[in-house]
C-alpha cells in the first residue's frame, strides 16, 4: 500500500555529482524517517544517510563532507546529492522510510524502495 520509487542514477566520472530522489506513494500520515542505503549484489546493504522529521541527520563517514540529505516533508520525498564521487561509490542506493499510515497513525512500519543504479566510471 506504500510504494518508494528512486530516480536519479546513472553513470558519472569520478569526482563527477549526481542528484537521486525518491518519493514516498500510498495511504500515508507522514515518514518519521526517510534516508538512503546502497548496496553491491552479493554484499549487505548498509546506511549512506538518514533524515528525521525534525530534520537530523546522519551521514555515513565514507558520505561525510561529500553527500547532502534533504527532504520535503509535505510531498513525503527524499534527495540524496551526491558530490566528488568515486568509483568505490558505485553501488545500487536504495530509499528508506519509516511510515505512519493514516489509517493507524500511532504504528510505524518501515519500507524499502526497489533501488537506482549508480556507477562511478572513467
Amino acid at each position: 500500500q506504500v510504494r518508494l520509487v528512486e530516480s536519479g542514477g546513472g553513470l558519472v566520472q569520478p569526482g563527477g555529482s549526481l542528484r537521486l530522489s525518491c518519493a514516498a506513494s500510498g495511504s500515508i500520515f507522514s515518514a518519521d524517517v526517510m534516508g538512503w542505503y546502497r548496496q553491491v549484489p552479493g554484499k549487505e546493504r548498509t546506511l549512506v544517510a538518514t533524515v528525521s522529521n525534525g530534520d537530523s541527520t546522519n551521514y555515513a563517514d565514507s558520505a561525510k563532507g561529500r553527500f547532502t540529505i534533504s527532504r520535503d516533508q509535505a510531498k513525503n520525498t527524499v534527495s540524496l546529492q551526491m558530490t566528488s564521487l568515486k568509483p568505490e561509490d558505485t553501488a545500487v542506493y536504495v530509499c528508506n522510510a519509516v511510515i505512519r499510515q493514516r489509517f493507524d497513525a500511532t504504528r510505524r512500519v518501515e519500507y524499502w524502495g526497489q533501488g537506482t543504479q549508480v556507477t562511478v566510471s572513467s
